[in-house]
């Protein structure tokens, strides 16, 4: 998927992802609280976790978690090297397909961190 507008894809998939909340709320609510807990700094801080999520939404492809990740990688500080960093290692465990989508989280990386 290429799109070139990362803050709609987010708004939208938003809207979508309210509906589904709306229709199960007690999976939508453990699935919030997990995601926080995976996400809160331990013995790996924040950033470093987002930036995981972001390797395994490229190698995964998945144009939702791109554009949720990169923002809350760049929300804890990550920068364009780091990003780029973590686009080599999802390229790495998932190949050529990885390589294109690593260029669709760059282009939101970058789309996003001008923002």
């Amino acid at each position: 998927m290429a799109t070139t507008n990362w803050n709609d894809l987010i708004s939208q998939t938003s809207g979508r992802m309210a509906a589904v909340r709306a229709g199960m709320p007690d999976v939508a609510a453990g699935f919030a609280q997990l995601a926080k807990a995976a996400i809160a700094p331990g013995a790996l801080d924040s950033k470093t976790k987002e930036l995981i999520a972001l390797a395994i939404g490229i190698a995964a492809r998945c144009d939702g978690c791109l554009a949720f990740h990169v923002k809350a990688a760049i929300r804890y500080g990550a920068t364009r090297e780091e990003v780029l960093e973590t686009i080599g290692v999802a390229v790495y465990m998932g190949g050529g397909p990885s390589m294109i989508y690593g260029a669709e989280a760059l282009d939101a990386y970058d789309a996003l961190a001008a923002a």
